[in-house]
């Protein structure tokens, strides 16, 4: 899949982020700890606004740096995947994936390893919508209600809430 994906990088929309206001301004009230992962990090932005608002630190994911990004001095950003995370258990205060879980093929295996690197704290967005046959967005996974986030998590005391028509899932580890 991270083929695929690289593959078709030069014809991917250029914004800065895919994530709303609101659930950004709800991921930054709900940081806690020292350490902060962004996992599936994309250009940086969300990592960068944790990194200016908390001042703590900060790693960023992605299966793709860019070359600007590799040289930054306040955060780490390193390439990987968010199927198999090359951080300790429970290495991480808050875990944080924005938009990513609906692109994956193994869902509970991403969920898992997203855990297994969260400490105290994990936050994922992913999109309220309905499945497609075929997509432009290639995305795998749909969460058209609440019950199928909190479903795929199988976390009865996980928080999920809709904000600006994405899922935002919380929970405490």
């Amino acid at each position: 899949m991270t083929n695929y994906y690289k593959e078709l990088a030069s014809v991917h929309i250029k914004r800065e982020t895919d994530l709303n206001l609101s659930c950004e301004k709800y991921i930054l009230k709900q940081i806690i700890g020292d350490r902060v992962l962004d996992i599936a990090c994309g250009r940086g932005y969300l990592a960068k606004k944790i990194k200016q608002k908390e001042g703590c630190e900060v790693v960023g994911i992605d299966f793709v740096i860019p070359d600007e990004l590799k040289k930054s001095e306040h955060i780490t950003f390193k390439e990987g995947i968010i199927e198999d995370i090359n951080y300790p258990n429970n290495f991480f205060d808050t875990v944080i994936s924005t938009h990513t879980l609906e692109h994956v093929l193994d869902l509970e295996k991403c969920i898992s390893e997203l855990r297994r690197v969260a400490a105290k704290r994990l936050i994922v967005v992913i999109p309220k919508q309905r499945p497609y046959r075929y997509t432009f967005d290639l995305h795998l996974q749909f969460f058209p209600y609440k019950f199928n986030v909190l479903e795929a998590f199988k976390n009865e005391n996980g928080t999920c809430l809709l904000l600006d028509n994405d899922w935002l899932y919380i929970e405490d580890l």
